[in-house]
């Protein structure tokens, strides 16, 4: 991370298993060596992809880091899917083997199950001796360069929490990750919290007061656009999953918009222009990369399958790389009107 990489901030979101794409970026990136990150902001995988690659940083540099992250998702795939039935039928789906329609009445008694075990008190996640074996979280907390935000949603009061890198315990990520209908709320000084993605997916205000550089890579997990409209029960539980954690990124996409577009035609006065900060915004999106995959693969995790993720994301930064590296510094490379706020008027 020498002083002559150029500066950006990194904003990783999250969706399960469909992480491991995020992985694919992040692989992609420290093998090419040419970007420095000035913050990085993740929520739930994205979280989880940010503490072990930047304590990969702090141990011995990129290399190191792509060892840890290929480490975490190895051990993410020992561990196995909690809905271990579920996800093999996924599999089988994949594969293109008959009779795994996924029906709704499947969905409601796996919920049924994981709501009795977390009635009993059972608080058991992978996750967490995962990340305490991976994770040197007080090397992670003492990052001399880098700022880390990892976005939880508060049960009680509906707001998102961002951890900052101060602030990051294994607690505060497995926080960043907590699926309502998977484990218990975390409990964090006396709140309570749930995955970050309901409020931010990823948070991107944060690079607009702490990071020096405007430019922002926002490394997608959940498609935004669908060509075709679901019809059946499970494909629109699926849709709607992505809806919603798709809503609070472009809520703050539409935000940039709006202050592109106050600088752009000079609506303010030139003593407040230095007042905003003018983004410069990037995006290597999941639209194409995993349109053949619906929001239940996000439950599976054979090695192989994450394998695939992981190449399927080495393939779109390294694209995004080819195309877009010489803008970082000069000019954001995507028109989010266009991209993002499909018929919103500013």
């Amino acid at each position: 991370m020498a002083n002559r990489h150029k500066p950006i901030n990194l904003a990783l979101q999250g969706g399960g298993a469909h992480g491991a794409f995020g992985w694919g970026v992040l692989d992609a990136l420290l093998e090419d060596g040419r970007l420095r990150f000035d913050g990085i902001s993740g929520t739930s995988a994205g979280s989880m992809n940010a503490v072990v690659m930047i304590d990969g940083l702090l141990e011995g540099g990129p290399e190191r880091a792509r060892e840890k992250l290929h480490d975490f998702w190895f051990g993410v795939s020992r561990a196995g899917s909690p809905f271990s039935t579920l996800g093999q039928q996924t599999v089988d789906w994949l594969s293109g083997q008959p009779g795994n329609s996924w029906p709704l009445q499947d969905w409601m008694r796996m919920w049924s199950g994981w709501w009795s075990a977390t009635a009993q008190g059972s608080t058991f996640n992978p996750l967490r001796s995962l990340l305490e074996d991976q994770v040197d979280f007080e090397r992670v907390r003492a990052c001399p360069e880098t700022k880390l935000f990892i976005a939880a949603t508060d049960v009680n009061s509906g707001n998102v929490r961002v951890f900052q890198t101060a602030d990051l315990t294994v607690d505060a990520v497995l926080a960043s990750a907590c699926l309502p209908y998977l484990y218990p709320a975390i409990e964090i000084g006396e709140r309570y919290y749930w995955d970050g993605g309901y409020m931010g997916n990823p948070v991107l205000f944060p690079f607009f007061y702490q990071t020096a550089t405007r430019d922002i890579l926002v490394v997608h997990i959940n498609p935004i656009s669908r060509p075709d409209v679901p019809t059946q029960p499970q494909e629109v539980m699926e849709r709607l999953n992505e809806i919603t954690f798709n809503a609070s990124l472009l809520r703050e996409m539409r935000a940039i918009a709006f202050v592109q577009k106050l600088l752009d035609e000079e609506w303010l006065k030139p003593e407040y222009r230095d007042k905003l900060k003018y983004i410069l915004l990037h995006s290597i999106r999941a639209d194409e990369a995993l349109a053949d995959l619906s929001s239940s693969t996000k439950l599976v995790t054979d090695w192989n399958f994450l394998l695939m993720l992981r190449e399927r994301g080495r393939t779109a930064a390294q694209a995004w790389l080819e195309q877009h590296y010489d803008a970082v510094g000069k000019r954001g490379t995507v028109d989010i009107r266009k991209e993002f706020l499909q018929d919103l008027p500013l």
